[in-house]
């Protein structure tokens, strides 16, 4: 019997711009792909949820600011409650962060400059549903393209929550810090792009490892309440 196609639900509010990409990665990788409206109060039938990046809401007050408060928003936070798994990219971690699922926070980069390149990431936990198809110490390169991507992190943050580092930090963020989940790990938000490097025609297949391992998890999720 062929293995279910778990249902990852990806979110689209009015300014995001990597959703798409999020959609067909996702497919491309034997999920369903389910678009996620931000007006919905709640969310279908899912395994997972990606947030993904863009300018949500034109990026005004703050980057995540207003999409904090959108319906969508509010589901994905009592999915997470649950322990429903939840990626968020880029300006998904930015919202995630605002919304209170992750700590800590995203402020302008330390180069005052918009950034859009490929990165190194040095993989620090392989025993998140978001890793698992990595090895400990492992090298990655996937893109980023941010100007709010530098992570200031609360003072009391467990080092465990630290899934990912730059190795050539593009940003400034506090400690290399490129990602980092909750505490109960079902939450993980990074500032580079996994789904804008599934394919080596893009120039690296390593988000692929990041994005296979959701999938994955959410494919044993989905059997497991079968």
């Amino acid at each position: 019997m062929a293995s279910p196609q778990p249902r990852v639900g990806v979110v689209t509010y009015p300014g995001s711009q990597d959703d798409r990409d999020a959609l067909w990665a996702l497919a491309a990788l034997d999920a369903e792909a389910v678009p996620v409206w931000h007006e919905q109060e709640h969310l279908p039938d899912l395994d997972a949820v990606v947030v993904p990046g863009g300018f949500s809401y034109g990026d005004y007050l703050r980057c995540g600011a207003i999409a904090r408060f959108s319906p969508a928003t509010r589901a994905v936070c009592e999915f997470a409650a649950e322990g429903g798994l939840v990626l968020g990219i880029c300006n998904g971690f930015q919202i995630l962060c605002e919304a209170g699922l992750l700590p800590g926070v995203l402020v302008r980069n330390e180069s005052l400059r918009f950034i859009c390149r490929d990165v190194r990431l040095r993989v620090e936990r392989n025993d998140l549903p978001f890793t698992s198809r990595c090895k400990p110490g492992q090298r990655i390169v996937i893109p980023v393209k941010h100007s709010e991507g530098r992570y200031l992190p609360p003072e009391d943050l467990d080092p465990r929550q630290v899934v990912l580092r730059y190795v050539d930090n593009p940003n400034g963020s506090v400690d290399d810090i490129a990602g980092v989940c909750n505490e109960a790990g079902n939450v993980l938000g990074l500032m580079p792009h996994p789904e804008h490097a599934v394919d080596p025609l893009l120039g690296s297949d390593h988000g692929a490892l990041i994005l296979a391992s959701l999938v994955e998890a959410a494919r044993d999720r989905a059997v497991a309440v079968a």
